[in-house]
């Protein structure tokens, strides 16, 4: 086995930088009265000279009771915090616990008799509220409250210019003009409540979000430890045995995890999927779709405005609408072979960040829900958590009362989960287990993975299933390890579970390239993409212990990017406290009496399943950049991967196509091809295989089906052909509640092509308009099939040169057949043996652990 171990124990010495270099008390405390352009030029003096000395230098122009702490010890900060939290914990109500902060000298000096302007503002809070004020300054983090822009604003860097900084200063100064000159008078206007009430809102969120961790305090001294552990210097961590007594562990390693691999142990996998296709109706969906989506920097283009990541127009849709047709492609396998209506219950975390959640909600109501009725989705919010600085652990802050603020990352799915009721929507609708996946991952429902994942929990009354993969050294991406711990009594623990990328450094593992002859490299991709047992995931959840808060992280390896108080774009390194959702495995250990030797996986509570890598994780994370070579989690490599999953799928099919060379081809001319095809037409490949033979697919050409019931026999395309069905799955019929609710298998459009060529110019694959990843491409010539409702298009033994468009009515088949000026059609309507399953369909018949396909028509089935 490939083993590793770690270390972690802060030196007793650490300290943090201060937060703020100090200035002459001079030009602290200097009046507006006796501001002239010389004070102007002296400050820049100064922020020169400083500037010289250290990279970064922060000016304040806070008043005295607003001035930063000096330099501290990181340990005795989080012992005094500790302490307020012990305090708070034991007191028995609101009044005892505000006792417990007015002890606190920073909160005696803010809000104390030296403190008059400041302790105007707790003049119009209730008891609540003040409580949570002073939370807050005990957490140290009153410029909050005061704009004390100069404590993280006023940021001189070797890329700055200190006259510019000086000028932030003083417009600071004037924009507090009025309260200096009425010595405080009227503390707040209209604006400033809505923000104070803002933050007390935020704050309201934070403190009951993290309670079990001690609350808005508690969240300070999580983020100074994990802060104090990342600026730790030292050699590199060996894979080793080690020590962890923090943690009340004598020992931790990590193996390879053993799973059943989909791509090679075929029947296994055939018999999993089957599995998860029969326990439908006891599973739920769960997307996590809170997060920014920073990377991808999506825009509106009529608004202007900044989009989460769900909103991202992919291959002709946006990600959360992928989400939802590869669901449906499984509900409506299940119906093909067992003739019921599957409808299964979807929740969706959301968030506050860029509109996200009300965004979801307009594009879900704007299509009807999906035709799945309003009662089968949960929407429910993630909150926001403030971010702070790398250097200091201050919160930042884009103006008075107005932290910068992110999602506290998926890990808060779980312990929301039970906050909000949703355990409970899906127990009411006989739901025993729900899949996991990312928006950004586009390719996690393709072929068996997703099926075969579901039908091993519940088959084998698992807790938790991971979907994995290799690696790949350009990824940012956690790893899954089967970890064995030995505990302070001598027992052992094992169970699969991950470690975030974020994590790496401080556990000796590799971060970004790694030797492919590693031990390191055997370890497997975490692509969060996962199977919970509802039951168990509840009892983490609603935890009043940290594991309700699983996998907490400060990830701090990529800039934080915010618009300050003058509207200035800002990027400093900075982070916030994130839960990782897949570290909920952590709770799911199996113990020993005594140490097990391999292959000890089976019997465990949590297990793995792997695949090609093509066909569990591909992202569309973020824009590529112009002229970057890398395609890696971006749309175009995404989409690139889906188009090498479609030759996988369909060279098999004895259909001649031409094979996708390196990245840089795309980069220079494009795919090869593009195909699209809808996922259910399978989604198992094993049934959609069924369903093509033989022909080809010449380079440059362009496939998509919006189509289930469908038929190639023989076609040869050369050029573009789009075949679109109104009805692709099945009808629309009002429910109960008076929503549609689509009927799958009823008045379907269908389509076969036996003997076909189509030629014509296709893509015009030098334009320069082209976006394939969005499918937005100009064409030449097309041939293209429009099925409205119950309708069908016939083709045999014909060719279909250049543009044409065979618009079929509902209720109507088309037939083309040749005739001596190349084919004819001829259109007639259904009749009532038609009505709900047209003139033929795909019967779906078991056979044992696999799916055969015949074609039934009017009077005979004909096996194929």
């Amino acid at each position: 086995m490939a083993k590793a171990g770690w270390s972690v124990r802060p030196p007793p010495s650490t300290r943090l930088p201060s937060s703020i270099a100090s200035y002459p008390s001079s030009i602290a405390q200097f009046s507006w009265r006796s501001l002239s352009w010389s004070s102007v030029i002296q400050v820049s003096s100064v922020a020169r000279h400083s500037r010289a000395l250290r990279t970064v230098v922060k000016v304040s122009i806070a008043p005295l009771e607003q001035a930063p702490a000096p330099e501290f010890d990181v340990w005795e900060e989080i012992s005094r915090l500790e302490g307020i939290c012990s305090r708070l914990r034991s007191s028995k109500s609101l009044r005892d616990k505000i006792r417990v902060l007015d002890d606190d000298p920073r909160v005696k000096e803010l809000f104390g008799d030296g403190g008059r302007r400041c302790s105007k503002l707790l003049s119009g809070l209730d008891s609540s509220q003040a409580f949570l004020v002073k939370c807050l300054v005990a957490a140290g983090q009153a410029h909050v409250l005061f704009s004390d822009v100069g404590g993280e604003m006023n940021v001189v860097t070797s890329h700055g210019n200190a006259l510019k900084n000086a000028l932030y200063v003083l417009a600071d100064m004037i924009e507090n003009w009025n309260s200096d000159l009425n010595g405080g008078g009227e503390y707040l206007n209209g604006v400033g409540n809505m923000a104070l009430n803002g933050l007390l809102s935020m704050l309201e969120e934070v403190d009951h979000f993290y309670s079990s961790i001690g609350g808005i305090i508690g969240y300070q001294v999580m983020i100074l430890r994990l802060l104090s552990q990342s600026t730790i210097e030292g050699k590199s961590r060996a894979w080793s045995s080690h020590v962890d007594e923090e943690r009340g562990q004598r020992h931790m390693d990590f193996h390879v995890p053993n799973g059943l691999n989909l791509d090679k142990q075929t029947e296994d996998a055939f018999q999993a999927a089957l599995w998860g296709i029969e326990g439908m109706p006891d599973l739920g969906e769960i997307y996590p779709l809170g997060g920014s989506g920073d990377r991808l920097g999506l825009i509106d283009p009529d608004t202007r405005k900044c989009l989460p990541a769900a909103m991202l127009m992919f291959c002709g849709r946006t990600l959360l609408e992928g989400l939802i047709r590869d669901l449906q492609a499984r509900e409506f396998l299940y119906f093909k072979l067992y003739g019921k209506q599957c409808i299964t219950p979807v929740a969706i975390m959301t968030s506050s960040a860029k509109d996200n959640h009300s965004l979801i909600t307009s594009l879900c109501k704007r299509l009807e829900w999906f035709g799945r009725g309003r009662q089968n989705f949960q929407l429910f919010e993630q909150p926001l958590v403030p971010v702070v600085s790398a250097q200091d652990g201050r919160w930042l802050i884009s103006d008075q009362f107005s932290p910068v603020c992110r999602p506290g990352g998926h890990g808060a799915i779980w312990k929301l989960a039970h906050d909000k009721g949703i355990f409970t929507w899906f127990f009411n609708r006989g739901r025993k287990g729900a899949t996991i996946r990312q928006v950004s991952n586009v390719v996690a429902a393709t072929d068996v993975t997703l099926l075969a994942l579901a039908g091993i929990g519940l088959h084998h009354q698992k807790k938790l299933g991971f979907a994995s993969c290799q690696r790949s050294p350009a990824a940012t991406e956690g790893i899954n390890v089967l970890v064995e711990k030995k505990t302070v009594d001598r027992k052992y623990a094992y169970g699969l579970t991950c470690i975030e990328y974020t994590e790496f450094k401080k556990f000796g593992i590799t971060d970004g390239h790694f030797s492919p002859n590693s031990s390191e490299a055997e370890l497997p991709a975490n692509t969060n993409i996962l199977y919970v047992d509802l039951r168990s995931a509840e009892k983490v959840g609603s935890s009043k212990s940290a594991s309700s808060l699983p996998g907490m992280v400060l990830n701090l390896k990529k800039p934080v990017q915010y618009v300050d108080y003058l509207g200035i774009k800002r990027s400093v390194p900075g982070g916030r406290l994130e839960c990782t959702m897949q570290s909920i495995a952590e709770n799911f250990l199996n113990v020993y009496h005594s140490r097990k030797s391999e292959s000890i996986e089976e019997e465990l509570d949590t297990f793995i399943v792997y695949n090609q890598r093509r066909r569990v994780t591909s992202s569309a994370k973020k824009k590529r950049r112009q002229n970057d070579s890398s395609l890696h989690q971006t749309p175009d490599g995404a989409l690139l991967d889906i188009l090498r999953n479609a030759f996988d799928l369909l060279s098999v099919c004895h259909i001649e196509m031409p094979k996708i060379k390196d990245n840089s081809e795309y980069l220079y001319s494009g795919p090869p091809f593009l195909i699209l095809l809808h996922p259910a037409l399978g989604p198992l490949w094993d049934v959609t295989r069924q369903k093509f033979h033989g022909g080809s697919i010449s380079e440059g050409s362009e496939l998509q089906l919006e189509v289930a019931e469908f038929l190639w026999r023989d076609v040869q395309l050369d050029g573009s052909l789009i075949i679109l069905a109104d009805n692709i799955m099945g009808s629309m019929e009002m429910d109960e509640h008076g929503q549609p609710l689509l009927q799958y298998g009823f008045r379907c459009g269908r389509c076969k092509l036996q003997n076909v060529r189509v030629i014509n110019e296709g893509i015009d694959w030098s334009s320069p308009k082209n976006i394939y990843w969005k499918n937005d491409v100009q064409r030449v010539e097309s041939a293209r099939i429009v099925l409205h409702g119950n309708a069908e298009f016939e083709a045999a033994d014909v060719t279909i040169h250049g543009s044409h468009v065979f618009e079929v009515p509902d209720g109507f088949k088309m037939r083309l057949g040749p005739c001596t000026s190349g084919f004819k059609a001829t259109l007639h309507p259904l009749g009532e043996e038609g009505t709900n399953r047209g003139s033929w369909f795909w019967k779906y018949n078991l056979d044992g652990a696999r799916i055969r396909l015949e074609i039934v028509d009017n009077s005979s089935a004909v096996e194929l």
